[in-house]
């Protein structure tokens, strides 16, 4: 991908995991099904808009709708941390605050990788592949209450292992996804 083509799409849509999945297997001719299965990664959204409903209540659909465009995992950890201080409520200011830098850094930096990577080559041997699993056990272990509520992560984990081990490709991904989500789901049935 150009330098204009990477930032067009960190920017356009703002979804690091199904970003990454994507350009890891981009082929050619590229593997349309199996990209596209794997940008299910991304449906966790729909629980974690799901999650900020409630502090979106009575605003109107024109400041929700961009708020929900700019949630990253990281924006959603911080908003949902705002949440439980302020007692369920959220300011779309202090939302505005945490998920403007964050998506301007992503931009940019994905430009700047763009044009740089060339000249650094595979920086896995850097130990830079790691920054992102990095970021997502510090989330998890921040949001960590208990056994039941990472029953869907654990139940995701289990299936995405058995799945590498059984399946060609990146099938690991939605797999583990809809698992996850599945269990999610079954879970939500039996609240108390």
């Amino acid at each position: 991908m150009s330098v204009v083509e990477v930032p067009l799409m960190t920017g356009l849509n703002f979804g690091g995991g199904s970003e990454f999945a994507a350009v890891a297997l981009w082929s050619s001719p590229p593997h349309l099904l199996l990209i596209a299965a794997v940008t299910l990664i991304n449906s966790r959204h729909i629980l974690m808009g799901a999650a900020l409903a409630p502090a979106f209540k009575g605003k109107p659909l024109r400041q929700v709708l961009p708020a929900l465009f700019f949630m990253c995992d990281e924006v959603w950890a911080l908003a949902m941390q705002e949440m439980r201080r302020k007692g369920g409520v959220i300011s779309l200011r202090y939302y505005a605050g945490v998920a403007a830098p964050l998506y301007l850094t992503w931009v940019v930096c994905t430009a700047i990788g763009a044009a740089i990577g060339p000249v650094l080559g595979d920086v896995t041997r850097f130990g830079f592949d790691m920054a992102f699993p990095a970021v997502f056990l510090v989330m998890l272990a921040g949001m960590w209450s208990g056994l039941r509520a990472a029953l869907p992560w654990i139940a995701s984990l289990i299936a995405a292992g058995l799945s590498v081990l059984y399946l060609p490709g990146a099938w690991y991904v939605p797999v583990g996804t809809l698992t996850g989500l599945g269990v999610a789901l079954l879970l939500a049935d039996r609240a108390p």
